[in-house]
């Protein structure tokens, strides 16, 4: 009779650690997926928002309110930058009719803005602003086609980011 002492031990083992390797296997992390633009937290250096993808939700809100959609305006996504980072800088949200003044007296149609702060990502502003009667009615402005969308980080603030959205006519 042969010796099979060694063989079934060898199978006990392989028998004992396939659960372990299964689990190990269950534990890993998942494919690296992208994750959507307007989930993408902004409250660190050197993010900034993805101002073609927020147009694009800003867009699909305003149809489903029989509003044409709005585009990205290079002008008014250079002023909204320029807002966000004086918030930022100041460590408070400018005035709204201040921007709007400062806005109309350059040439800008029809302008409407929402400053706000705290939101860390592009579906927290959108939520935020749409609960918003004030702010809502900046995103569902009947005559605008454009916008220029900004944040800035700032680290030390209990807010964190800074968002500037502008909307306005051709």
């Amino acid at each position: 009779m042969v010796n099979d002492l060694p063989v079934r031990r060898l199978l006990r083992r392989a028998l004992a650690a396939a659960p372990l390797a299964l689990l190990a296997a269950c534990s890993s992390p998942p494919p690296d997926t992208q994750q959507p633009a307007f989930y993408r937290s902004l409250a660190s250096a050197g993010a900034s928002v993805d101002a073609a993808s927020a147009a694009g939700m800003i867009s699909a809100y305003r149809r489903n309110h029989g509003l044409p959609p709005v585009a990205v305006d290079a002008a008014l996504q250079r002023e909204a930058q320029a807002e966000a980072e004086r918030m930022a800088t100041a460590d408070r949200p400018s005035s709204a009719d201040a921007v709007k003044q400062r806005l109309a007296a350059a040439g800008v149609a029809s302008p409407a803005v929402n400053l706000s702060a705290g939101y860390h990502t592009v579906a927290e502003a959108f939520s935020g602003w749409r609960e918003s009667p004030q702010h809502d009615r900046t995103m569902l402005a009947p005559g605008a086609t454009r916008l220029g969308i900004a944040t800035a980080y700032a680290p030390g603030s209990k807010y964190k980011v800074y968002w500037a959205l502008i909307v306005a006519s051709p």
